[in-house]
């Protein structure tokens, strides 16, 4: 049986189209206090075998902006928007139509593996149960032979497949999670801070087998993180996001050497390495997002902001090619040159 998306011999589009195109992708949920927007109008492409990291502070939207693209997001939420996965549309897609992408075309793997994974079932059941639902031809010994597999490209020997999730340890089940989202060969994978709580030799396994997995298989990788030094060694290109928007967008080497969104910026310079001197931090915290500030978001804690930032929202200015930058700072954020210098408003803020 052939995936639900498939324009080519290997089920995969050629590299210089996106496989992944995500156009004003918004998500909110409801609220005692109204709608609390988590996602804001968000566009982005993913190239098969492609990594694309997406960071920020807690509470910006990353985890929100992945379920929102597989559609799993509690009872309440609205998600509005395009996400076409090799030209498939998934805002607005039947259950019927998630069911069958989920997993065979896009898969997710969710921090903390423990809570995802049945304690009552052994792990060969899981993916029984995760084949069988997309592939009911496939009888229960053929799956198991793709469980062994698929763990076996993980690292985890075939053997150990009938046993329970509590044997093993936090970097196995990560493991095993991975191997979950990429049996039936997806075209694309999110990942959501598939690190957490890891050491960092099991952390280096994990995101090795990623690498791996977008270089031979040609996935499309979503790197959601707030550990940019993860992003720095293993991505090709990177989302900065701050309140529900994405605010600076660039390749790996542009955004880390050059960051020009001011937020960016403060990101950047929180990073300690070995030859920090000093701790920096952003002043301030994240905006209510029930009720966030007008213009750009990040105005109120911005050092360079200035008058115009209050009222409008900046388009995406291209400071450098291929880098995009959400800042009046640049030519084509959407406003002529301010009269008033850089720091005039944030002077006034803080003042």
């Amino acid at each position: 049986m052939t995936s639900a998306v498939s324009d080519t011999a290997s089920g995969r589009p050629p590299s210089n189209v996106p496989v992944l195109q995500v156009r004003d992708l918004s998500v909110a949920y409801g609220t005692p206090r109204g709608s609390l927007g988590a996602v804001d109008r968000i566009s982005f492409d993913l190239y098969p075998g492609e990594s694309l990291g997406v960071v920020g502070e807690s509470g910006c939207g990353k985890s929100s902006m992945g379920r929102g693209l597989m559609q799993l997001l509690p009872a309440g939420a609205e998600v509005s928007g395009s996400a076409t996965l090799a030209g498939r549309e998934l805002v607005g897609a039947s259950d019927q139509q998630l069911r069958r992408l989920r997993g065979e075309d896009i898969a997710l793997v969710f921090q903390e593996p423990m809570t995802r994974l049945d304690p009552l079932m052994k792990v060969s059941a899981h993916f029984v149960e995760a084949i069988r639902a997309h592939r009911p031809g496939v009888d229960k010994d053929e799956a198991r032979h793709m469980a062994r597999e698929a763990l076996a490209q993980m690292g985890i020997p075939r053997t150990r497949a009938d046993n329970y999730p509590h044997e093993f340890s936090g970097g196995m089940r990560q493991r095993i999670m991975i191997a979950l989202g990429i049996v039936l060969k997806p075209a694309v994978v999110i990942a959501d801070e598939p690190t957490t709580a890891l050491d960092v030799i099991v952390e280096a396994q994990i995101l090795d087998l990623l690498d791996r997995l977008r270089a031979d298989e040609r996935v499309g990788l979503i790197l959601i993180t707030h550990n940019l030094g993860i992003v720095a060694e293993t991505c090709d290109r990177v989302a900065v996001m701050y309140a529900g928007h994405i605010v600076e967008t660039g390749s790996v080497e542009q955004v880390f050497n050059d960051p020009k969104h001011p937020y960016t910026r403060g990101l950047m310079a929180s990073t300690i390495s070995l030859e920090t001197t000093a701790l920096h931090s952003i002043e301030g915290y994240p905006p209510d997002l029930v009720d966030p500030p007008p213009g750009c978001r990040f105005h109120p804690r911005c050092p360079d902001a200035m008058y115009q930032c209050r009222e409008k929202i900046p388009e995406h200015a291209e400071p450098n090619p291929g880098q995009h930058a959400s800042c009046y700072l640049y030519p084509g954020s959407g406003q002529p040159d301010p009269e008033e210098p850089p720091g005039t408003l944030a002077a006034a803020l803080h003042a």
